[in-house]
């Protein structure tokens, strides 16, 4: 592969996307864009990266684990960055308290399950690490970052009466019914490391990566700036807020022009 270059983007709509995208975005005249990802390359296969935008709740859902029962089912881990939150959004993580797979199943029938949940106010600059089996929802009101597995493995336990397919016994068979635990919850300023997963890594860089984090991704990596200009070294590869670029490591990209950088790569 060359040094550095930069990923495809693609565009998908959503029932609960928004027709007016935040700078550097704008969506296609008539569509709600829900979704940009950037499309996994083959030298990071394992981590997909990509932005959400919400005008209305996302289904309360659950993803399996790599090591579930359901076969053929792709395992999915995943986190939130939030760059910008509408006054009051919230974000669905976890239950108030214990609850069983019977209640659960009777809950999300009824719909009151989102009554079950519990609701965090999302402000710019929080870190939710989403591991497999969590329940959550997205509130409405969001502009996220999103890294996960690539995998869109998604069962749905309730969608508001939407008219689209849902997954109870498969969710069942793979939800915890425990509260989020707190240490998953992080902020973007505790960085560098936000993540250091199972199956991916994330970092924040301010500026020039320190020795410790060069250490940590010799190899092929994903780099998204979200403050300045990356450039790639030895060729005309660049990104800036909203692009992605992909690197076999470090010292292929020039940071120099660059505030803040979030890097990721498989684990």
């Amino acid at each position: 592969m060359s040094d550095a270059r930069q990923l495809a983007t693609r565009m998908v709509a959503k029932v609960w996307g928004c027709d007016i995208l935040p700078a550097p975005f704008s969506a296609p005249p008539g569509k709600r864009i829900g979704e940009i990802w950037f499309e996994p390359p083959p030298e990071v296969p394992d981590v997909l990266v990509k932005y959400l935008f919400t005008s209305e709740k996302l289904s309360v859902q659950v993803h399996p684990s790599c090591d579930s029962a359901l076969p053929g089912e792709a395992g999915k881990e995943e986190c939130w960055l939030v760059l910008e939150a509408a006054p009051g959004a919230q974000l669905a993580i976890g239950f108030e308290r214990a609850v069983t797979p019977a209640e659960m199943a009777t809950a999300a029938r009824d719909g009151t399950i989102e009554t079950l949940l519990t609701w965090h106010p999302a402000r710019a600059g929080d870190l939710f690490y989403i591991p497999a089996g969590t329940v959550h929802a997205i509130g409405p009101g969001l502009a996220l970052v999103e890294v996960q597995q690539a995998s869109d493995t998604t069962f749905r336990l309730y969608d508001y009466g939407r008219p689209r397919e849902l997954h109870l016994e498969r969710a069942l068979a793979v939800a915890d019914g425990a509260p989020y635990p707190a240490q998953y919850r992080r902020s973007i300023a505790q960085g560098p490391v936000l993540v250091d997963g199972p199956h991916f890594r994330l970092d924040r860089v301010a500026g020039i990566p320190d020795e410790t984090t060069y250490a940590a991704y010799s190899g092929a990596l994903l780099a998204l700036p979200l403050e300045g200009d990356l450039n790639a070294r030895g060729s005309s590869a660049k990104a800036g807020p909203g692009e992605c670029l992909v690197a076999d490591g470090l010292d292929a990209l020039d940071f120099s022009a660059a505030k803040v950088t979030l890097l990721s790569r498989a684990a």
